[in-house]
């Protein structure tokens, strides 16, 4: 892994393989996420960099806790099931961390626009 700047999808698949067959995540699985993680999150811009590094620590968690649900009979992209497991990690992540007071949040009706 040392040096490598992107994630395989064959080898993502081939360490979750193993990991399932081990009972727990092999280092490297734990490094691809990692760099997985990395690499999503500068697509986007933060106010802070502790927002940032918030995401990213949650989208990691994320992959830990959920990581012996990607099937591999199911499916042979594990790149996509992980992926998805960050971005929901990340979205979570700044969802509580910035809060739309309810003041500030409307519903929207098919006739009227309502501020709650």
């Amino acid at each position: 892994m040392a040096g490598v700047h992107f994630v395989k999808n064959a080898d993502l698949r081939a360490e979750i393989i193993k990991s399932k067959e081990n009972g727990e995540l092999t280092r490297t699985a734990i490094d691809m996420m990692i760099l997985m993680s990395n690499k999503f999150a500068g697509n986007f811009i933060y106010f802070y960099e502790q927002d940032r590094e918030d995401c990213i620590a949650v989208a990691i968690m994320n992959c830990y806790q959920y990581w012996r649900g990607y099937d591999p009979e199911k499916s042979q992209n594990a790149f996509a099931y992980f992926t998805q497991i960050i971005k929901n990690g990340m979205s979570k992540s700044w969802g509580i961390s910035h809060k739309i007071p309810i003041s500030k949040q409307v519903s929207i009706s098919r006739h009227r626009i309502y501020s709650i």
